[in-house]
């Protein structure tokens, strides 16, 4: 887990030490004649841009309307007792994030961090449906200006190994704030109060920040 800053950069600053390798790589093996293996390096290089790229949303701002925390595919929509920091029955919605995703979470509603756990565990496949339980994971609890709390959980995989987030407790977030990532994919968990309408269903496709996936009274 790694504490970072972002900002509206059209590329993470997570992806520089890896830029940094790759190009050097290219340069030194381009000297070298050593063609080839400089056109892989520079294949690297243009891929770490890709993935670690960081675009613009439009965020919605309609009344109570809550956005994805993750570009993705909805695979789980279901009502849940989360018992440990809701203690509440929810409206839980499962988002699988592939490696081809934009890999940046985004705050789902604005109001106050209130609680942020990490959960050292395994790296199953995020398919498998004992990973939200038993995988390494980030869990952020957020209390609304109503005061309704939901909770948005990074959950790591089989290869996304690495869990970034941005926030702090106590801080006052907004609705489409980048907040973290994870990187190679995964998945992210958003736990809703249970009188939430949900407008998406099984397998939409959704992006963080901009896609509305429900909303609170």
């Amino acid at each position: 887990m790694i504490l970072s800053r972002v900002g509206p950069r059209p590329v993470l600053i997570e992806a520089f030490p890896v830029l940094g390798i790759a190009i050097g790589a290219a340069i030194i093996l381009g000297v070298l004649g050593y063609w080839w293996l400089s056109g892989i390096a520079i294949f690297l290089t243009l891929f770490v841009l890709w993935f670690f790229r960081n675009p613009e949303r439009m965020i919605p701002s309609g009344q109570g309307e809550v956005v994805s925390p993750a570009d993705g595919r909805v695979v789980e929509i279901s009502k849940v007792y989360e018992d440990h920091l809701l203690q509440s029955e929810t409206i839980k919605i499962g988002i699988f994030m592939s490696p081809l995703d934009v890999h940046v979470n985004r705050i789902p509603y604005e109001g106050k961090i209130v609680t942020i756990r990490h959960q050292p565990g395994k790296f199953l496949s995020a398919f498998k449906p004992n990973a939200p339980l038993e995988n390494e994971q980030n869990a952020v609890l957020l209390e609304t200006p109503g005061g309704q709390r939901m909770l948005f959980v990074q959950i790591a995989g089989l290869l996304a190994r690495r869990i970034v987030y941005w926030v702090h407790e106590g801080e006052q977030v907004q609705r489409g704030q980048r907040f973290g990532m994870i990187k190679f994919g995964s998945r992210v968990d958003l736990y809703l109060p249970l009188d939430a309408k949900v407008f998406v269903k099984m397998s939409d496709r959704v992006k963080a920040g901009k896609t509305r996936v429900g909303v609170i009274p």
